[in-house]
């Protein structure tokens, strides 16, 4: 029975031992260093920089900007109509035109308010 009992505590940190050698194997397939990643490359040649972005918009071209135009239900979906405008602004900040593209997006979604089966 002693015997017996050593083999069943044993078993336990065999099988964790097993669980943690698998482990370290899967991440090493997965890792870039792996026999089968050797062909694929992880890095850049050249190091990349990193560059500002300008944020505010420029005097010299007009902000593009998309405004909701008619909301209607339909078939249990509400489908939203959007007109993109491009608007000029002065250096104050204030609109001086507002002049639609004519380019239209629409939205359609499920109605979940009205959705009886839930």
């Amino acid at each position: 029975m002693i015997k017996g009992a050593r083999i069943m505590k044993k078993r336990p940190l065999f099988y964790l031992v097993l669980l943690i050698l698998t482990l370290v194997f899967a991440a090493y397939l997965d890792s870039p260093f792996s026999v089968i990643n050797i062909n694929h490359s992880y890095t850049a040649d050249q190091p990349v920089i990193a560059e500002p972005a300008d944020v505010q918009p420029t005097d010299d071209e007009p902000e593009v900007v998309e405004k909701l135009e008619k909301t209607e239900k339909k078939d249990g979906y509400i489908i939203e109509t959007y007109q993109e405008y491009e608007i000029v602004r002065d250096k104050d900040g204030n609109i001086v035109s507002s002049e639609p593209t004519g380019k239209e997006d629409t939205l359609k979604y499920w109605d979940y308010a009205n959705d009886k089966d839930r």
